[in-house]
């Protein structure tokens, strides 16, 4: 988050618990809050038609959580927060966050700036949803989620973070027996290999290639 909006909420309203398995918020509630995650961590998703998830963000300390029709009435959250991993968030109303904005001409552009960046990231991951398949899409999702959470190893790319092969899928938009089928490729072929849940990247390139990757800005090829 940018260090003039991290000012912002240096004066929040209050702080939030959030226990694992709930929801901060969900799809179709009015938008009244921002959050800030303190600890723990957070599935931002939205449900398709066919009840299928699809996670677009995983959030973790530090992240804005819970995006604004900012300065509209009738404001609604256009995604679900669930909580993966408990924790706490800070709060700040929205009211407080339009009046601030109202009166502060640097602070609105850095708003602005972060939000135009959420909606590229979100842009991109669709991108790769559309042109390049289910294949495209959990092989873009391993890179987005080595870059977010991936530690060099003397072995390849270490992802510190447990995910379910569900978990994947909702990712991508897709079945668990899709990527089953898919990750079982990889690791036959050495390009990943999966110790206890933890996935290693072992060839990003070879992801890369086959994706025609773009080689996107860091801060946009990201989960959170």
């Amino acid at each position: 988050m940018p260090v003039q909006l991290t000012h912002l909420f240096q004066t929040i309203h209050y702080y939030k618990k959030m226990e694992k398995g709930s929801f901060l918020f969900q799809e179709g509630a009015p938008a009244e809050e921002l959050y800030v995650v303190q600890s723990g961590v957070l599935q931002i998703s939205k449900i398709i038609p066919d009840g299928r998830e699809l996670t677009l963000r995983m959030c973790s300390a530090g992240d804005l959580v819970g995006e604004l029709q900012l300065f509209s009435p009738t404001s609604k959250y256009s995604l679900s927060a669930r909580v993966v991993e408990s924790g706490e968030v800070a709060v700040i109303r929205r009211e407080y966050l339009e009046e601030k904005l109202s009166q502060d001409l640097p602070l609105s552009f850095e708003f602005l700036k972060w939000m135009s960046q959420q909606y590229r990231k979100t842009q991109t991951r669709f991108r790769d949803l559309v042109l390049h398949g289910k294949k495209g899409a959990l092989y873009s999702t391993l890179i987005r989620i080595s870059n977010s959470y991936g530690n060099k190893t003397s072995r390849g790319i270490m992802i510190d973070l447990p995910l379910t092969n569900q978990e994947l899928a909702n990712f991508c938009g897709t079945s668990r027996e899709v990527v089953n089928r898919l990750l079982s490729d990889l690791r036959k072929t050495g390009i990943i290999s999966i110790n206890k849940g933890t996935i290693t990247i072992h060839d990003l390139d070879y992801l890369k290639g086959e994706i025609e990757c773009e080689d996107c800005p860091i801060e946009i090829c990201t989960v959170d």
